[in-house]
């Protein structure tokens, strides 16, 4: 054993520190993975969108063909 000084304050600081890297380190993991996922879900948010739009054009395009077919020539 050393002459029995204990540096209580050391040893709190450093514990305090140490911690406080843990925690900050976990915030930045969370940010990151926000980020990744955020920029993972925007192109695909817009292919959903592009592909929803094109779908409702489809829709326009059949519903126009099957009333121009149904109307009676003049």
């Amino acid at each position: 054993m050393s002459n029995g000084n204990i540096d209580v304050a050391g040893a709190v600081n450093t514990l305090v520190e140490t911690a406080g890297k843990l925690f900050q380190l976990q915030m930045d993991l969370m940010n990151n993975s926000l980020k990744a996922i955020t920029n993972a879900a925007e192109p695909l948010a817009k292919t959903a969108t592009d592909l929803i739009g094109n779908l409702a054009d489809t829709a326009n395009q059949v519903l126009q063909n099957v009333s121009s077919a149904i109307a009676p020539k003049k």
